[in-house]
């Protein structure tokens, strides 16, 4: 199983990444981990052949931009989106004229469907549980051939956190702000809280992902920041677009 980062920026693109994007690579079925302008990228890796499932953790908008360019896939099984149920109605109205190619219009089917506690998705097991967030976010836990993937993003520190993660072969988590930053009334984490989190949920690896493209506008700062998270959890990378993990 691999895990291809497509997206890795919070906020807006930049030279060093895309929007937010994850692809995991199950032997049943393709799980996108939100749709950020990393979505375009997916095709030269996803198997659209099989079962296809997005999986958004809330709507702020570097979550969701890369659904704008659906109508360039083909899923001829289908393509499922989750997302809160809180969130469902504003989805169907983006995915939608004016914004974009309206689900109708698309090549190929796609349901919406509210994430619940509990789900299955082409024989993975999926949980998601509520995170700490200024709009209403969710997080996911996966267990897939024997092996576990945590992802949570645009949270502060919280207790569903550790639940989703816990003895998990990989957490995925954001690391939007600096060391010792302030989160200003938006939730996020910085590479410390991520690393500490990673360390209590006795996690095997640490990937940090969503990177806010203000506070870390080159390679060279995610490196500080992956330093900074290496001190309190070994096993930390800080995520580049096209970082490949084989789990």
């Amino acid at each position: 199983m691999k895990i291809i980062f497509l997206g890795t920026n919070g906020w807006f693109d930049t030279k060093t990444g895309n929007t937010v994007c994850a692809l995991i690579k199950a032997d049943t079925c393709n799980i996108i981990l939100d749709a950020g302008f990393g979505l375009a990228k997916a095709g030269r890796y996803l198997d659209a052949k099989k079962p296809t499932a997005i999986f958004l953790s809330h709507l702020h908008l570097d979550h969701i931009v890369g659904l704008h360019v659906l109508a360039k896939f083909k899923f001829p099984k289908g393509l499922v989106i989750y997302a809160p149920k809180s969130a469902l109605k504003s989805l169907r109205a983006f995915i939608a004229q004016p914004f974009t190619v309206p689900l109708r219009s698309l090549p190929f089917k796609v349901k919406i469907t509210g994430a619940s506690k509990k789900m299955r998705f082409a024989g993975i097991k999926i949980n998601s549980l509520k995170l700490v967030h200024s709009s209403d976010c969710l997080g996911y836990r996966f267990q897939c051939h024997g092996k576990t993937i945590a992802y949570c993003t645009d949270t502060g520190s919280c207790g569903n956190i550790l639940r989703l993660a816990q003895n998990a072969d990989l957490l995925i988590s954001e690391c939007a702000l600096q060391k010792g930053q302030d989160h200003g009334g938006w939730p996020h984490l910085d590479p410390e809280q991520a690393a500490l989190l990673a360390k209590k949920a006795n996690v095997r690896r640490l990937v940090l992902t969503h990177f806010d493209a203000e506070n870390h506008p080159d390679k060279k700062d995610r490196s500080i920041a992956q330093k900074h998270a290496r001190k309190i959890f070994r096993k930390s990378i800080a995520a580049v677009d096209g970082l490949t993990i084989t789990l």
